[in-house]
C-alpha cells in the first residue's frame, strides 16, 4: 500500500472527518441488518427442520447462538479500541469504545436470556450456577463496569484511561467463556459450530445461525456508528465544525 492511501486512510482518525463518514455508513449498514434478519429470520423458523431430540424449542439457538458469539466478539473489539486509546492518546479510538459498550452489554443480555429460555425446557431449570453461563454473567457486568466508570467520571480522559485498563483486565474472561465447556465439567452442550471441522447440525440449521449472526454484526456496526456520532458531538462541542453541524442540523 502507498504512503498516499495509507494518509488517505488516517484523515479518518479525526473525529470531525470520521463523523459525516459514519453518517453515509449508517443507512447501508442498517439495510443488511434488516436484510440478514428477513432472510435469517425466515431460514430459521420456516425453512430449518424440527430437531429431532429437542423439537421446536431448540429455534431459540438462532438467536441464542448469534447473541453470544457477538458478546464476546463486541468485548474484544472494545477493549481493542481502549487500548488504542491508552496507548496513542486518539480521542476517536476512545469514543469508540464507548459507542461499543450499550450494545456489547446488550448482546451479553440476550444470550442469557435466551440461554434461561433455552435451558428450562431442556434442563428444568431457568439457571444453574454453571461455567459458561457464570462466565457470561460476568461479561455483562464488565459491560456494565466500563460503562458505570465511564459515567462516573467527569474527565473524558481519565474516564477513558479507567475505562480502558477495566476493558483490558476483562479480556481474559473472554477465552474462559468460550473454553469453559471444555475445562470444567459443565451442563452446556459442546460448540455446534467450530472452525476447525465440519458443523454438527443441519446445513438449513447452520445457515439459518449464519444469516442471524450476520444480522447482528450489522446492527453492532450500525449502532455503534450512531452512538459514537452522538459521542463525537458531545465530546466536541467545543470545536467550531461541530457548532457549523448543529446549525446545519437546525436550518434543516
Amino acid at each position: 500500500m502507498s504512503t498516499h492511501k495509507i494518509i488517505h486512510w488516517f484523515r479518518f482518525s479525526s473525529p470531525s472527518t470520521f463523523y459525516p463518514a459514519a453518517g453515509k455508513l449508517i443507512p447501508f449498514f442498517w439495510a443488511l441488518a434488516l436484510l440478514f434478519g428477513a432472510a435469517g429470520l425466515w431460514v430459521s423458523f420456516f425453512v430449518a427442520p424440527t430437531d429431532a431430540v429437542q423439537g421446536e424449542g431448540y429455534r431459540i439457538i438462532f438467536v441464542h447462538v448469534p447473541a453470544s458469539w457477538m458478546s464476546m466478539f463486541i468485548y474484544c473489539v472494545m477493549a481493542a479500541w481502549a487500548a488504542a486509546g491508552l496507548a496513542f492518546n486518539t480521542r476517536l479510538s476512545s469514543m469508540m469504545a464507548q459507542a461499543l459498550a450499550p450494545t456489547g452489554a446488550l448482546m451479553a443480555f440476550l444470550s442469557l436470556w435466551t440461554g434461561a429460555l433455552w435451558g428450562k425446557p431442556m434442563w428444568g431449570t431457568w439457571w444453574v450456577w454453571d461455567a459458561r453461563l457464570t462466565s457470561e454473567l460476568i461479561l455483562l457486568f464488565l459491560y456494565l463496569g466500563f460503562m458505570a466508570l465511564q459515567a462516573a467520571i467527569d474527565d473524558p480522559r481519565r474516564a477513558d484511561k479507567a475505562g480502558a485498563i477495566l476493558a483490558l483486565v476483562g479480556v481474559v474472561n473472554v477465552p474462559i467463556i468460550y473454553f469453559s465447556v471444555k475445562w470444567w465439567n459443565t451442563l452446556h452442550q459442546g460448540a455446534s459450530v467450530s472452525l476447525t471441522k465440519a458443523p454438527s447440525m443441519a446445513q438449513t440449521m447452520f445457515l439459518g445461525m449464519i444469516l442471524m449472526a450476520l444480522c447482528f454484526w450489522m446492527y453492532a456496526i450500525a449502532c455503534a456508528l450512531t452512538r459514537v456520532r452522538a459521542v463525537i458531538l458531545e465530546r466536541e462541542s467545543h470545536t467550531d465544525w461541530v457548532r457549523r453541524v448543529a446549525l446545519k442540523e437546525v436550518v434543516a
